[in-house]
């Protein structure tokens, strides 16, 4: 009966919060950050445990696969544009990573942080099973790079598209690689709000980001 409750309730907060979101247009509104607010509050009031809420919570993580196969669509219905912007695309990703990764490192060793903590914050701006698999590759904390993952993403869908209006960076390209290099899935979510080419080019800068930063966070960590 939780589970059922539970799922309903989470359901029926972020549609809320999307119907709010749609009505005051403002950043920090975004859905899945007060959604997840809200959650915790309601968690937290009626003395619920994590492990009870993912009773019915589960369900919505499975359905993470369908969501990210759907993408396949954008990516069909745009293939001659990632065709023709493909090497722009590779490189904006590249660097983008290289940026995610290094930014992360130097705030950690700034604030003098645990070096398990470091190398748990190294992979946040990928999607989280690869990020997961990564902190355990260079020695970090799974569940905790999970935790850095979703706050990049939050970050990303919440301030990226004021960050490019004010840099007046409206192309689908830089958009879309820009969303999905430094915010993963929830930043292509957010792309898909403004476009199905935006999302298309940030759900395969997604996929790269994802690739490069496998191959790239070992070797960061020994420099």
């Amino acid at each position: 009966m939780i589970g059922a409750s539970m799922l309903l309730w989470t359901i029926v907060v972020y549609m809320a919060m999307r119907k709010l979101y749609a009505r005051f247009y403002f950043p920090l509104l975004v859905p899945i950050a007060t959604s997840t607010v809200v959650i915790i509050i309601t968690l937290s009031l009626f003395h619920l445990s994590y492990e009870q809420y993912m009773v019915g919570g589960k369900w919505l993580v499975h359905l993470l696969g369908p969501a990210v196969v759907a993408l396949a669509l954008p990516l069909y219905q745009h293939r001659y544009t990632l065709k023709k912007f493909l090497w722009p695309l590779l490189c904006s990703t590249f660097f983008g990573t290289i940026i995610g990764i290094g930014s992360g490192l130097l705030l950690a060793r700034l604030f003098h942080l645990p070096e398990q903590v470091v190398r748990s914050i190294i992979p946040k701006s990928v999607t989280s099973p690869v990020a997961m698999d990564i902190a355990t590759l260079i020695g970090g904390i799974p569940t905790l790079a999970a935790v850095y993952v979703m706050v990049a993403g939050i970050f990303g869908a919440m301030f990226g598209p004021t960050i490019f209006q004010r840099l007046r960076l409206n192309t689908a390209l830089g958009i879309g690689s820009g969303l999905g290099a430094a915010s993963h899935g929830i930043g292509t979510a957010k792309a898909l709000e403004m476009g199905k080419k935006e999302a298309a080019i940030s759900s395969v800068a997604m996929t790269l980001s994802a690739i490069f930063a496998s191959l790239l966070c070992p070797l960061l960590l020994l420099l």
